[in-house]
């Protein structure tokens, strides 16, 4: 993100950046606080942010179990610290990333129910533009070797839902390998458990670039409008 952005509020970081008044971050736990099959939420945070958010959060969902944890260097060490602070007798999982505000509530059960089923679950899209598998030769330079069929092929987002003991294990095998996922999916992939996909919205945005700030404007704005109506 650039340091031009008008919600800006002096942070680089995307989730906290303000999108009508209201963290981003915020937006998006609201979404999941809507869900009755949700029973905690947990966020995990830098360990300079605990206190504020915390209180912020308090203060939005008094009434529901949401709380606070100290997150890591990646997003591999945060997911997996939020996963420590779970107790045993958790059955589901969810993880999402917080700058997807824009998640429905029909996709967050359509997929945790599809995890109670299966036991591994992720909400994905398919792409719409012809995709290029490539062999980079320069920094903005890259040469095609292959198209890849699309109708074999989604874009992974979030939530990623998943049996509590699997992700346990799955996180478990990475820390001894040493290996580093892009999502969650990936760690439990591994263990050569099949994991299913549901299919998810293209408005179900992660916040990355300034750009997405006008989007997510506006998608904020259809949101809102038939509740004022």
């Amino acid at each position: 993100m650039g340091k031009g952005s008008a919600e800006k509020t002096g942070t680089s970081r995307k989730q906290f950046m303000l999108l009508e008044g209201s963290p981003i971050l915020l937006h998006t736990v609201r979404k999941f606080a809507a869900s009755d099959r949700v029973s905690e939420l947990v966020v995990a945070v830098r360990a300079e942010d605990l206190e504020w958010v915390g209180a912020m959060l308090s203060a939005e969902f008094h009434g529901r179990k949401v709380r606070v944890v100290e997150g890591g260097n990646s997003r591999q060490e945060s997911v997996e610290n939020a996963l420590r602070s779970l107790g045993p007798e958790t059955d589901l999982v969810a993880v999402h990333d917080a700058v997807r505000p824009f998640i429905d509530l029909e996709t967050i059960e359509k997929v945790i129910d599809e995890a109670a089923e299966t036991g591994a679950a992720i909400v994905g899209i398919v792409p719409v533009d012809t995709v290029k598998q490539v062999t980079r030769a320069q920094t903005n330079k890259a040469k095609i070797r292959a198209t890849l069929p699309r109708e074999k092929l989604v874009l992974a987002q979030t939530p990623q839902v998943f049996r509590y003991d699997l992700l346990v294990r799955a996180f478990a095998s990475a820390q001894a390998d040493g290996f580093i996922g892009t999502d969650e999916s990936s760690l439990v992939e591994r263990l050569e458990v099949e994991v299913s996909v549901v299919l998810g919205s293209d408005r179900n945005i992660k916040i990355t670039k300034p750009s997405d700030m006008d989007l997510a404007r506006q998608f904020l704005e259809e949101e809102i409008a038939p509740r004022e109506l």
